[in-house]
């Protein structure tokens, strides 16, 4: 469990479906995220990712919680190959909690156990183009843009740009 303020970033727990659908099922989260978050977000999805979680070794896919309830998600991925010094963070917050700061502590406290705890030099996340919340946030915790992947993207319908953020380890 890592301490963000007054939330905690710990592994999925099954009580965390109800929330799971609250949050998640969500058009304006699931336009920003890859399409293995499906929308409608419905329960029998929110069981599934909660038992896929529970058999990552070490995990990997952590929720973000309050007092009460899961608010988000956030996880680390080592790539493998030649990328694998690399990881690839992701992470979304249910609309109720956004502009609160919760993702830039999220984010920040992520990577900096992902550092302290992985045999990794580099994180790095992919933003769709039209979400500057989330560049604020990977700016705000000190990530660089490192550059646009031009209609990399298709999501909704549509081609878009993937922006690239990076942070290396000091």
């Amino acid at each position: 469990m890592i301490g963000i303020g007054e939330h905690t970033i710990r592994p999925y727990e099954s009580s965390d479906v109800g929330a799971l659908v609250k949050y998640g099922n969500n058009y304006e989260i699931w336009k920003n995220l890859r399409d293995r978050f499906p929308h409608p977000y419905t329960r029998a999805h929110a069981i599934d990712w909660v038992r896929h979680t529970r058999r990552q070794r070490p995990p990997c896919d952590l929720a973000i919680a309050g007092d009460v309830e899961l608010i988000g998600g956030i996880g680390v991925h080592v790539q493998d190959d030649v990328h694998r010094r690399s990881a690839e963070i992701g992470y979304w917050l249910g609309a109720p909690f956004w502009g609160r700061g919760i993702a830039t502590q999220a984010v920040d406290a992520m990577t900096d156990h992902a550092f302290a705890t992985l045999p990794i030099v580099r994180i790095y996340a992919h933003v769709f183009e039209g979400n500057p919340a989330s560049v604020r946030v990977l700016e705000k915790v000190g990530y660089d843009y490192e550059g646009r992947m031009r209609k990399s993207v298709y999501k909704d319908g549509k081609l878009l740009d993937q922006l690239i953020y990076g942070i290396v380890r000091s």
